[in-house]
């Protein structure tokens, strides 16, 4: 994207409501948080993310999730 389709971007954003306009400066605040972040994962951390992030129906689940789908079907 360049400088000028930002800034088009920006210009459409001051139109927005109030409150849209302070999510976005929201996320913008985070996503600058996390570039000052000294966390990162190493390159295996990022493959793995990557390759659950493929795998749209992954034959494991978390604690929560599986909680979830008990409490769905079963009323638990």
């Amino acid at each position: 994207m360049t400088k000028d389709q930002v800034k088009k971007v920006l210009d459409r954003v001051l139109t927005w409501p109030p409150e849209r306009q302070a999510d976005l400066a929201h996320i913008a605040e985070l996503m600058e948080e996390q570039d000052t972040s000294p966390l990162r994962l190493t390159e295996e951390q990022a493959a793995e993310v990557r390759r659950r992030m493929a795998d749209p129906n992954p034959k494991t689940m978390t604690l929560a999730e599986f909680n979830e789908r008990l409490k769905r079907r079963y009323g638990v």
